[in-house]
């Protein structure tokens, strides 16, 4: 199995909390996470908590996601030592999209520049 695959199989309900304490424990909150979450892929709260309630693996994640962002194209820069534009592997590139969110947020950018409105 690729490290890609292995990625895709992961449960988000398991990185999820990762997600949130990353960005908790710089100060930010678990719905500023789900804010940008809810941004990237069009799901409500209700579908987010479902997805997680339901385990699915991130291919699951993003292929069941009602809306993708259409401007996730204006995400751009280094996360894991990769360019997050340059990601060959369309699943691969919005896991590598949400990871550099939930980064620039527990870095203190503000939600408004993270969700590309201001």
């Amino acid at each position: 199995m690729s490290s890609n695959e292995r990625v895709f199989a992961m449960k988000f309900s398991s990185v999820y909390p990762l997600y949130v304490a990353k960005a908790t424990k710089k100060g930010r909150t678990a719905a500023e996470v789900d804010a940008v979450i809810l941004w990237l892929t069009g799901y409500d709260a209700a579908g987010l908590a479902a997805q997680i309630a339901k385990g699915v693996d991130f291919r699951t994640f993003f292929a069941d996601a009602p809306a993708f962002q259409p401007n996730a194209g204006l995400i751009t820069g280094v996360v894991c030592g990769v360019r997050v534009e340059t990601v060959p592997d369309p699943l691969m590139q919005k896991i590598r999209y949400l990871d550099k969110l939930v980064d620039e947020l527990a870095k203190g950018r503000p939600l408004a520049k993270i969700l590309r409105t201001g």
